[in-house]
């Protein structure tokens, strides 16, 4: 590779008007620590530098603004930490304030009184009184350097101290560009591509990107970054579809006695369409002697675990064994008798192997998965353990995929000689472009029907001030022998401010019901496990009429006979969260509720979230709104898993660049799986370079 090929990984310290205190800043405040970095640090905004906005102009829903005139009375004011500097800004049509909090010295040093200025920032209105605080300031020769679109680049208040504001980062990605040539951004997207799809070239595109030549060469720009991003994703994906495409797995010949003997004499209900066709998949998919990878989305309450079991006993027909894994002790627990009551009459034992298995019990689990005396075990991620070995695994069901770390479900690979067959099961419904980038390896299967008879679950929302109405309300559900849910939220960040206040909620429940009269049980994360399952049994069996909790319930809790569900400070959750906590409830035959208790001062956003959950009850609905609302950096735990750190593209947005990307994808590691062409030589260079920052090739 030639200098201008290396010259991106060279440090950003060594551009002019960067140095190496800056650089350290740089380094830490935005993780840029090369010129590469630098390059691919884009504008979030644009503004036209010819366009100079009048005072008179501003209205209140005016962001950004170029201001042209003079600034006067540059006086200082407050002591220490509350020391600012104000001004005036004068032009022929009226004027404004200015407000400085930090790097003081450097504003009074370079801005004289009734001096003739440019000035550019965001307005904040005050009661109709306008303001910008931390405005830039250039004399007008210096503003009128560059001609067209300006780009505005996210920076930090500790940067900006530092003498580096989101204007001084044009000035760095000029000098930047001054000692790159377009060599120094090699083209990675094969001919063809760029032909079909009419792709800006990229050394352009990241040119147009930072200073755009007009709206539509940054439109260009952004549609060719978008779809690298994109593409390079899709690649990703289609390789390991590819790997487990031809990844040898075991043939399920037939269905037998067991499988049978349950749909005809067990199963409590007649199967949904929808079950029925997501049982056919699976079937197929086994008899091909490839390696079943497929992901099973279902609203709460859908039906999952009785495809999940009839899958097992696929299995257990073929002479293999089955496990399912499961997040959490208590959702573990769920299936394990929710699968016994259902394999019971016809002869299956069914194990469990949680951290809670210990001495003998643990003993006789291990033996009997080695032996193969147990055809089908439940358990945590206990099951991935070294000591855990398997006389003939056959099928894999992981439940919740996303609460599990992508190593933990790559160790179920190795229990068998070949790969055993992968269901996943989630009941987080997934939007269809978050389902293609997160599991674009699995094949996807959707339960959207629900089991006849279940009824819609009325959701109300409330502010506090109807608390009295609220508990009335519950009092005449528990007296018709119903049960009842009250949720607190329990948020990492203030667990123990969150602690105190579910303790005080406790309090304030039993003030609401006596114990003389009602019977509360309490389950969150810091009790034992011993304690938490005593006190989950005792509102499972109908012991307590109310279950105080956190959303440690939030997944796999059935109880039929409950048919509340109160969530305190609702705002305080997303909106897929709401809707899991939501569908603990309306498993019986029984009209179930779940009640939303607000602060009565809540956000437009959060009041919007509340309007949605009242009026929808269809998760996938949820689920998209959810993505609009909170982007997919903070959805289904994506962000802590490295997914999607996306710079330009947008998976709610993009969805139609997403589609042509896949197809693409597709098409070459279809035609060329290892990339030799000579076309795919730059591709396959820069997915080398992908894999490094990426789990995608770790993943099951």
């Amino acid at each position: 590779m030639n200098n201008q090929g290396d010259i991106l990984s060279t440090p950003v310290g060594y551009l002019k008007g960067v140095g190496p205190q800056r650089a350290e800043l740089l380094k830490k405040e935005l993780e840029i620590v090369t010129y590469e970095d630098l390059l691919n640090h884009f504008p979030f905004r644009y503004y036209d530098k010819t366009r100079i906005t009048k005072v008179a102009e501003i209205r209140p829903d005016t962001e950004y603004v170029l201001l042209s005139g003079k600034i006067v009375n540059l006086f200082e004011e407050g002591q220490g930490r509350k020391r600012r500097l104000s001004a005036t800004f004068y032009d022929e049509t009226g004027s404004i304030s200015l407000v400085w909090f930090q790097n003081l010295n450097w504003v009074t040093k370079n801005i004289e009184d009734y001096g003739q200025y440019v000035v550019f920032g965001k307005v904040t209105d005050f009661n109709g009184s306008y303001s910008i605080t931390h405005p830039e300031v250039e004399p007008p020769s210096a503003a009128g350097t560059a001609p067209g679109m300006q780009p505005v680049y996210s920076s930090t208040a500790r940067l900006t101290a530092m003498g580096i504001s989101n204007r001084s980062f044009a000035k760095l990605t000029h000098a930047l560009f001054s000692k790159i040539t377009p060599q120094a951004i090699p083209e990675i997207l094969p001919a063809s591509i760029l032909q079909e799809y009419q792709l800006m070239p990229r050394a352009t595109a990241y040119h147009q990107i930072h200073f755009p030549a007009d709206e539509l060469q940054l439109q260009r720009a952004r549609f060719r970054l978008k779809w690298e991003e994109l593409f390079i994703m899709q690649m990703q994906i289609a390789n390991l579809r590819l790997q487990h495409t031809v990844q040898p797995g075991f043939l399920f010949t037939k269905v037998g006695e067991y499988f049978n003997r349950f749909y005809n004499e067990s199963l409590p209900f007649d199967l949904t369409g929808a079950q029925k066709r997501v049982l056919r998949e699976i079937r197929t998919d086994t008899t091909t002697e490839l390696q079943m990878n497929r992901l099973v989305q279902g609203d709460v309450g859908s039906g999952k675990t009785v495809v999940a079991t009839m899958s097992m006993l696929l299995a257990l027909d073929n002479g293999f064994q089955a496990c399912l894994m499961a997040p959490t002790e208590i959702l573990a627990r769920q299936h394990y008798q929710s699968v016994s009551e259902l394999l019971e009459p016809i002869g299956i034992k069914v194990a469990i192997l949680t951290g809670t298995v210990k001495g003998k019990d643990r003993k006789a689990v291990l033996n009997g998965l080695a032996d193969g005396s147990i055809q089908i075990v439940i358990g945590t991620h206990a099951l991935i353990e070294d000591s855990v070995r398997f006389h003939n695994l056959g099928i894999a069901v992981v439940d919740e995929q996303h609460k599990f770390g992508v190593g933990q479900r790559a160790r179920l690979w190795s229990k068998n000689t070949r790969a055993p067959h992968i269901l996943v099961m989630t009941a987080t419904p997934i939007p269809r472009t978050l389902a293609m980038t997160l599991y674009g390896d699995l094949e996807v299967s959707v339960i959207d029907e629900l089991p006849p008879g279940r009824k819609p679950i009325k959701t109300i929302h409330r502010p506090d001030r109807y608390r009295a109405q609220v508990m009335g309300f519950l009092k005449e559900e528990i007296a018709k022998g119903r049960q009842v849910y009250i949720v607190y939220p329990l948020i990492e960040e203030s667990e123990k401010i969150d602690y105190e206040s579910l303790m005080a909620g406790y309090e304030q429940v039993k003030s609401w019901f006596p114990e003389h009269l009602y019977k509360i049980a309490m389950v969150h994360g810091r009790q034992d496990p011993e304690e938490r399952k005593r006190n989950m049994d005792r509102f499972v069996k109908g012991q307590a009429h109310i279950l105080v909790a956190t959303t440690v319930i939030e997944v796999g809790v059935n109880v039929p006979n409950a048919s509340v569900m109160l969530i305190e400070s609702a705002e305080r959750f997303g909106l897929s969260q709401l809707h899991q906590l939501r569908g603990r409830v309306g498993r019986g035959a029984d009209q179930s509720f779940c009640i939303l208790l607000t602060g009565s001062g809540i956000s437009k956003e959060s009041a919007e979230r509340m309007q949605i959950m009242a009026s929808s009850s269809d998760g996938f609905v949820i689920a998209e709104k959810d993505l609009e609302m909170r982007g997919p950096g903070d959805v289904y735990g994506t962000r802590q898993s490295g997914v999607l750190k996306l710079k330009v593209a947008d998976i709610v947005k993009d969805v139609q660049i997403m589609e042509q990307c896949r197809n693409a994808a597709s098409l070459i590691v279809r035609n060329d799986p290892k990339l030799l062409l000579p076309a795919h030589a730059a591709l396959r260079e820069a997915l080398r370079a992908a894999a490094g920052q990426s789990h995608w090739n770790k993943i099951s």
